[in-house]
């Protein structure tokens, strides 16, 4: 499935699930109309025997008093607000203060009233039924194309979800939606112990010292137990490779390194977000979905899969001919350089098989030493047809040095990696201070890690080989706080789910 047809579906599920929420409101809405105008017919019956009740406690009938009140606590469940409920509401005041007079005065127009009530409430239901329908319509008509796009989608991923599928580790059928449902508890408490806690920290010299206390003490509470709840439950419902590539449809991106690299890339960079909770390989994986679902060989015998590109397990003696495979159904190789055999093996097979815009190497950063830097260049240099010159390059992250990509020729193209160097602000004093009011009230709002610098590099290096792919750098800061925003729209879509059910008990007379 290409990216553009992809953004389609999205758009297309997107639009009929909003379209069906809001037929699904205003279906209840008609449903609650329909039930007030049932309970309203009886109202010309209720206001005769109302006026003869108002007659005959005039004339000295006390008994009548408790039809009067009763016939006030009828109008008050059953008439539409104004009307003949005021009329009602005020004559039962009148009659219980002794203004009979005024009281016959406001009755005699009741039968009038009651009629113009009926009218109100089946216009009303009249115009929440129509738009009703104008909404279920759609909302029935798209989803015959959602659900076609959601099967092409899954269709276009067929081929290589039967390669990986087969290298998926059995699971109980149970486990995943398990864990899933305690994420979303570890996410809702993570964003509202957020809310809670910003809100604390912004507004807090305007209330009373307790209530910031328990605001501020009871939100960091809620992030904490909401941080290790999913410090549990993430890894266990983590998607599969070939869930992974169901779910999106594109064709995937191989992610391909040595396994000594994984305690690397699961370490978490400290940053002026407020909690991190998220991978190196985490974030990178989030720009590269820029480009393709992030798939990768999981480590053999590891009992949880790490956090990052979906895992699938490969049998030790005989995963090249799967590898070389997936080569060929990728629409990008990443592979981190390392000095072990097999990764060499798949440089040689991807420069032998591939074409040379489709590999893109990543090297190790400040943490190697200068020996085995020179001998990682030295390795390369032997697979390509011109030196990369990799030993002058030296980035200054930790995790990665450089980012290699090739022109059709195979001639490298080395990028260090670092941050960006600062842009040159224009001349002119206004223009001056302008700009710098904009880069400061921007870069407050951003959290820029050293995954961002590397994300920014591999969108360079990939442009520059006709791949373009504008929001991976993006796409590599946001994912910094998925977490956070993973909480919100549960959050938001909780409460909407909460107000419907409200809605729906009222119509089934429960609420």
């Amino acid at each position: 499935m290409s990216s553009g047809l992809r953004a389609l579906t999205r758009l297309v599920t997107a639009v009929a699930i909003v379209t069906a929420y809001v037929a699904l409101h205003l279906a209840i809405t008609a449903g609650l109309d329909l039930r007030a105008c049932d309970r309203f017919r009886g109202a010309p019956a209720r206001a005769a025997a109302f006026t003869a009740a108002l007659d005959r406690y005039a004339d000295g009938e006390v008994s009548a008093r408790a039809e009067i009140r009763e016939a006030d606590r009828w109008f008050k469940k059953n008439a539409p607000s104004g009307g003949s409920r005021t009329v009602v509401s005020s004559v039962t005041r009148d009659i219980e203060e002794g203004r009979f007079s005024l009281a016959r005065e406001r009755v005699a127009g009741l039968a009038a009233d009651v009629r113009q009530d009926q009218a109100g409430l089946d216009r009303e239901l009249s115009s929440s039924s129509v738009t009703a329908l104008y909404w279920v319509v759609p909302a029935v008509v798209l989803l015959g194309p959602a659900l076609w796009l959601r099967r092409r989608r899954r269709s276009g991923a067929a081929e290589i979800v039967s390669v990986v599928s087969r290298f998926a580790p059995p699971q109980p059928w149970w486990r995943r939606p398990v864990f899933l449902l305690a994420s979303g508890a570890g996410y809702v408490l993570f964003a509202a112990g957020a809310i809670a806690a910003g809100t604390a920290q912004r507004r807090g010299y305007t209330m009373p010292p307790m209530n910031f206390m328990l605001l501020l003490v009871g939100g960091l509470a809620m992030v904490g137990a909401g941080v290790l709840i999913l410090r549990y439950t993430r890894p266990r419902s983590a998607r599969g490779a070939a869930q992974a590539l169901l779910a999106d449809g594109r064709q995937p991106v191989l992610y391909l390194r040595s396994f000594t690299d994984d305690d690397t890339a699961a370490q978490v960079d400290d940053s002026s977000a407020f909690v991190s909770i998220h991978s190196r390989e985490e974030q990178l994986t989030g720009a590269l979905g820029a480009v393709g679902p992030v798939i990768t060989v999981g480590k053999p015998g590891e009992p949880l899969p790490r956090l990052g590109a979906a895992r699938f397990y490969l049998p030790l003696d005989d995963w090249q001919p799967t590898v070389l495979r997936l080569m060929g159904l990728s629409q990008l190789i990443v592979l981190r350089l390392g000095l072990g055999d097999g990764l060499w093996w798949e440089v040689q097979r991807a420069r032998a098989t591939q074409p040379a815009r489709k590999l893109v190497l990543l090297t190790p950063g400040g943490l190697w030493r200068q020996a085995e830097r020179l001998e990682l260049a030295e390795r390369l240099d032997e697979h390509l047809p011109t030196p990369s010159r990799l030993a002058e390059v030296a980035g200054s992250d930790p995790w990665t040095g450089a980012v290699i990509t090739f022109d059709p020729e195979w001639t490298p193209r080395v990028q260090p990696v670092g941050p960006v160097p600062r842009a040159k602000l224009p001349r002119g004093a206004l223009v001056r201070r302008a700009a710098r009011a904009v880069k400061a009230g921007f870069v407050s709002m951003t959290t820029f890690t050293p995954t961002h610098h590397l994300a920014r590099v591999i969108k360079d290096a990939l442009a520059a080989v006709g791949v373009r792919r504008r929001t991976m750098a993006w796409r590599a800061t946001f994912a910094t706080q998925t977490s956070l925003w993973k909480g919100l729209a549960l959050v938001t879509v909780l409460a909407l789910l909460l107000w419907l059910a409200s809605r729906a008990l009222q119509l089934f007379g429960l609420g």
